[in-house]
């Protein structure tokens, strides 16, 4: 069976513009008597030929909004009355289409296959043409050749049926030009506005503003399908700055942009930055109930996640599925990102299980949104099966991907795992092979494993592979040097970094200074000597506090002024070793004038919480070191409220946190349990609230009764409190001397003694009962999870 495709009747030019005008097209079968219309509207067709060459016009349907009519003829009319339109028919068909036809909508999916099918219909026969122009090359002579069978004069409508099949931009505009060349044209922008279609296609915006100044020029005035295509250019080409811009000067050429360029506008607006604009078109979409496509949903997912209001983002997602519009992967991709931003791989996990049951295929774009989460919560088995599904289903891991995985497994020390992964890396082709990163992340894993031969041996791997170490593999090797007390290598690593003219950034003064908290006293001025070449500043500071004679204020004062000049991402790091350096070398006091310090410049917040029904201590952000300081502080608050006739709550609590630390196999809370068993006190740790150690208020009046009527060995400083009465004493909560032997034992040096007497005459509990280095303390809240 054949089909034929043919306009009923020529329609003027203003369909182009008037949407709701029917077409009709006719369709002949073999095997169909009937006629019957269907009225349809225009999609990818501004203009219908005019009649048929081998067919009569007999049977001409004209559009409800044409003023005239004409009654439909007998299917089997065969004569016209007029003899001049006789005369203008062209000649005979020799392969003449079937006689009977039917009326179809071209809008229906069969229109388009029937189409296809009818190979002698005008349109099939343009579009070739089209085919034809854009395979030829982008010169006037070969344009014109292929052209040439049009003849001198054809008819608009064939030229914007050409042009709208076209694909090659570069040619589109050259057969623009022979168009115009040729023809009078009614309304030029049409065939404008479909060239600039065909510009968009190609994804070429200089084309399109090319084009744009050329209409200015002309005094051709821009209508809304000339803005929309332009903006939609704008938003395929990733120029949102741009789509804003022509969306801005709509009005200045009297056109009022649709429902559907404002929700492209959302879009735009919010991959420009405009987060307001964005944030209020998309409310008023709401409310004025615009048809919003998936697209433009993702955006503003996207523009809540990167504003840091992730429920936000959720919320979006909630109300694209409850005004019926379906998710798809790149819906479920942004979501997962935005969660893995957020850092709620609970929830992360929970969209992919339901992307999934709607039988969504991930793509490289989910795979890596779920690394990025997985790796970034140290999921490290679930970012492992994500990675080993990717290598199952042939996907490539490209090598930012990898070095994903290898810094997830040196943040939670899978060093077998890291070792792998970066020998498959070797393997893989030349994109794919270990660059300087990958390097860096590896030997992060080995240094902070104490694993310092694996770690320079990789180092000399790098050097031959011909990358230069950086400050980060620097760093990484810093502190592994000086975990395992290579003091001479800690300098020989700084010489390095000088030589290669590496600037000493805050966080590779931030390593020396935790270097510094685990030296033996013997070997501490090296390290200091190396502080104050990369930072003379923390340096000074540095040498005041373990120097005998410095009064607390010049500390107060100089540590102020260090932590107005370090970025705020590391004062919490700085504040936690320095703290440690003093509780280590006896400068207990000092530890307190820099917790309050820390407390008053909001570097460390919320370290104490009162309610109703109970009052806390949060230390679980802190070093070893800083954690006993604060759990002095808080003792003594507790005791002075006592004195000063304060009720205490039903409850006390102490949460330290419950996760392990990265490299050690205990946490904060094992260690500050055993300071607590040590010095009598009745906290105990919760079954029910893990990481926090809680006691009643009975037990906690009578222990501080007990310790307040023991012999007063050291007073809490002023600057702690404005109460001048001391009740307990940072002496009898903590040992330095005991913290520094805990420091050799994790470390592996030997220890004279297992029990130590501080400076006051108290004995405390043998250093061999820690495990825990304040190294493995290091940066506090970071360390932990």
């Amino acid at each position: 069976m054949t089909f034929h495709i043919s306009p009923a009747a020529p329609l003027p030019s203003h369909v182009h513009s008037s949407p709701s005008s029917p077409h009709f097209f006719q369709v002949s079968s073999p095997c169909s008597r009937r006629r019957s219309i269907f009225p349809c509207h225009p999609v990818s067709l501004p203009f219908l030929s005019p009649p048929h060459p081998h067919v009569p016009p007999k049977a001409s349907v004209q559009a409800p909004t044409t003023p005239q009519t004409s009654p439909l003829p007998s299917p089997d009319s065969s004569s016209l009355d007029d003899g001049d339109a006789r005369s203008r028919l062209p000649p005979p068909n020799p392969n003449p289409p079937f006689k009977n036809s039917i009326w179809v909508n071209p809008n229906s999916p069969r229109a388009s296959r029937l189409r296809q099918r009818s190979s002698d219909s005008r349109y099939a026969r343009l579009a070739r043409l089209a085919a034809s122009l854009d395979s030829s090359d982008p010169t006037e002579p070969a344009v014109s050749g292929v052209l040439a069978s049009l003849g001198d004069a054809p008819p608009e409508q064939d030229a914007v049926i050409i042009l709208n099949s076209m694909e090659n931009s570069q040619n589109a505009v050259l057969v623009l030009r022979w168009f115009q060349s040729r023809i009078k044209l009614e309304k030029e922008v049409i065939l404008y506005n479909v060239t600039l279609k065909v510009l968009r296609k190609c994804k070429d915006w200089n084309g399109l503003e090319a084009l744009w100044e050329e209409m200015m020029e002309k005094g051709i005035k821009p209508d809304n399908v000339t803005f929309s295509t332009a903006i939609s250019c704008a938003r395929l080409c990733n120029l949102p700055a741009k789509a804003v811009e022509w969306f801005e000067k709509m009005p200045e050429f009297g056109c009022h942009p649709d429902d559907i360029t404002y929700s492209a506008m959302i879009d735009a607006y919010g991959r420009s930055g405009n987060v307001e604009m964005a944030l209020g078109l998309y409310d008023r979409a709401r409310n004025e109930k615009w048809r919003l496509d998936p697209v433009t949903f993702a955006t503003v997912i996207r523009v809540y996640s990167v504003s840091g209001n992730f429920d936000g983002a959720l919320n979006v997602y909630e109300e694209m599925k409850a005004l019926g519009v379906k998710p798809n992967v790149v819906i479920y991709n942004t979501l997962l990102d935005s969660m893995g931003r957020a850092g709620r791989p609970w929830q992360v996990k929970t969209i992919y299980r339901e992307m999934s049951s709607r039988g969504l295929v991930p793509n490289r774009a989910t795979y890596s949104a779920l690394l990025r989460a997985y790796s970034k919560a140290r999921y490290a088995e679930d970012a492992l099966g994500v990675y080993k599904q990717m290598k199952e289903r042939g996907m490539e891991l490209n090598v930012i991907l990898h070095n994903m995985l290898l810094s997830m497994c040196a943040d939670i020390g899978s060093v077998d795992e890291a070792v792998e992964i970066f020998r498959k890396m070797k393997e893989m082709p030349d994109g794919c092979r270990p660059d300087i990163w990958s390097y860096s992340s590896l030997i992060t894993a080995y240094c902070c494993s104490g694993k310092v031969s694996e770690a320079e041996g990789l180092l000399d791997d790098m050097l031959e592979a011909g990358f230069q170490p950086n400050i980060f593999v620097l760093t990484s090797l810093i502190q592994c040097y000086g975990k395992a007390q290579m003091t001479d290598s800690v300098v020989k690593s700084l010489d390095k970094l000088l030589e290669l003219g590496i600037r000493p950034d805050d966080r590779f003064c931030g390593c020396l200074l935790n270097v510094a908290t685990q030296t033996p006293a013997e070997e501490l001025g090296k390290i200091i000597g190396c502080i104050e070449r990369a930072n003379h500043q923390l340096g000074s500071l540095v040498k005041m506090l373990v120097a005998e004679g410095t009064d607390n204020e010049t500390v107060r004062r100089e540590a102020e002024e260090l932590f107005q000049c370090i970025s705020s991402e590391v004062k919490k790091a700085y504040c936690n070793c320095l703290i440690d350096l003093c509780v280590n070398h006896d400068q207990l006091e000092r530890a307190c004038v820099l917790l309050d310090l820390a407390i008053r410049l909001e570097i460390y917040r919320d370290l104490q919480s009162r309610s109703p029904t109970q009052w806390s201590l949060h230390v679980r952000s802190l070093s070893l070191g800083a954690a006993l300081t604060a759990l002095h502080v808080w003792m003594n608050d507790l005791a002075n409220s006592l004195q000063n006739g304060e009720e205490l709550p039903p409850l006390l609590g102490i949460h330290t946190g419950h996760g392990k630390h990265k490299y050690s196999e205990k946490g904060l809370a094992s260690v500050l349990e055993s300071h607590l068993r040590e010095i009598n006190a009745p906290f105990h740790e919760a079954p029910d609230k893990v990481g926090w150690f809680l006691t009643t208020k009975v037990a906690a009046q009578s222990w501080l009764a007990s310790r307040s009527s023991s012999d007063v060995v050291a007073a809490k400083p002023d600057t702690i409190s404005s109460q001048s009465t001391p009740s307990l004493f940072i002496s009898d909560l903590m040992c330095p001397h005991s913290l520094a032997l805990t420091s050799c034992v994790s470390s592996g040096l030997p220890a004279t003694t297992s029990s130590s007497t501080c400076p006051l005459g108290l004995t405390f509990v043998s250093a061999f009962s820690f495990s825990l280095s304040l190294n493995d303390l290091l940066l506090g809240a970071d360390k932990f999870f």
